[in-house]
């Protein structure tokens, strides 16, 4: 009980591992993940419509598109993933702290 007494009131006397001094420095915040998200989103667009462009280049158009239209949905589809991972962090944190 005094150790949760301890760390709720911030005098907790240990020192962070090593594990959880690598999740901080590494984290994105809010800020960063958006941008983030809008820039990936947009190139992502980007490539769809050069590679819907590029499709009609004679010979190595069909090639052309399917490579640049396969590369911006999984840029756009992967940019999704910047948001949704925070998301689900916020929903963890918050079922985490309803049922204390």
């Amino acid at each position: 009980m005094d150790k949760l007494k301890r760390v709720l009131s911030g005098r907790d006397a240990e020192e962070p591992g090593a594990l959880a001094e690598v999740i901080d420095a590494t984290s994105l915040g809010w800020g960063t993940r958006v941008k983030g998200f809008i820039a990936c989103f947009a190139l992502g667009c980007v490539f769809s419509v050069l590679g819907s462009c590029l499709l009609w280049v004679p010979r190595k158009g069909l090639i052309l598109f399917a490579a640049f239209y396969t590369l911006g949905n999984i840029t756009s589809i992967g940019s999704e993933h910047l948001c949704l991972l925070q998301w689900d962090c916020l929903i963890t944190f918050h079922v985490c702290c309803e049922g204390s």
